[in-house]
């Protein structure tokens, strides 16, 4: 099984630069989508809807603005739109399908770079999120949550880390969050399991030349209940072309 998780920072946007002209060319079981920026009502174009998916859409209330979307090739036994909790389900940020033993689930985590306001946020949604996490791993299933959690865990996760130890993304706090969350609760770093190399980024400024010079973070994960640690095969972060300030993440599973 291969899933593909994207953050596109605009769905329409990232159609017109190619996304579901490389997407038809993949082999993905479950794709998973974050800042759609759109209605559904907005989605109406075919192209929208590919071929030989089952497509959902999760939007913001706010047009324009977040929203995430989940494609998946086997009908979903169930798919649940948000999380429960209207702070977070009003800024469309959390799809889960559910598949037999394996749920998936494709998140979109706050930024908190827009200023001290959107960082308070995230660190609240953190606050909850950790006991929901935790009360997920002692189920009876596997999941992989997919998406943009907009936090580069160690320092290897990005380029200039000792310049960054102050910015949202890679404030102490978040770091030990994740510290936690692929420690005590268990969870797992489905790239790093098959890939422990440095410089593997997900995101890239659009200011300078970050993307020229490589000088990315990888904000960009599947994490995986522990049962599936041994099922991951392999990782690939696709580069050659450029459809949103994100770069694609694909994962092979033997599921």
């Amino acid at each position: 099984m291969q899933i593909i998780t994207a953050n596109l920072n605009g769905i329409r946007a990232a159609a017109k630069k190619g996304f579901f002209t490389w997407l038809a060319q993949q082999n993905a079981d479950v794709v998973c989508i974050q800042e759609t920026k759109a209605q559904e009502s907005q989605l109406i174009d075919p192209i929208f809807h590919p071929g030989g998916y089952h497509c959902y859409y999760h939007d913001a209330e706010k047009k324009g603005y977040s929203g995430v979307a989940l494609y998946a090739r086997q009908k979903p036994e169930k798919v649940i739109k948000g999380i429960g909790w209207s702070e977070i389900d009003s800024e469309g940020r959390y799809l889960e399908a559910r598949f037999g033993s394996v749920n998936i689930v494709s998140l979109y985590m706050h930024s908190g770079s827009s200023g001290v306001e959107r960082q308070t946020l995230k660190f609240d949604f953190m606050d909850k999120f950790m006991p929901y996490l935790r009360e997920l791993q002692q189920g009876s299933k596997d999941y992989i949550i997919c998406g943009d959690w907009n936090i580069a865990h160690k320092a290897i996760d990005l380029k200039n880390w000792r310049s960054n130890q102050k910015r949202s993304g890679f404030l102490p706090e978040e770091r030990a969050w994740m510290d936690e969350l692929f420690g005590p609760a268990g969870f797992v770093d489905a790239f790093r399991v098959v890939n422990q190399e440095a410089e593997q980024y997900t995101w890239w400024s659009n200011r300078g030349r970050a993307w020229d010079n490589n000088t990315g973070w990888r904000l960009d994960y599947q994490v995986i209940t522990p049962g599936l640690k041994d099922k991951v095969l392999g990782a690939s972060i696709y580069k050659d072309e450029r459809f949103s300030d994100h770069a694609p993440l694909l994962i092979d599973y033997a599921l």
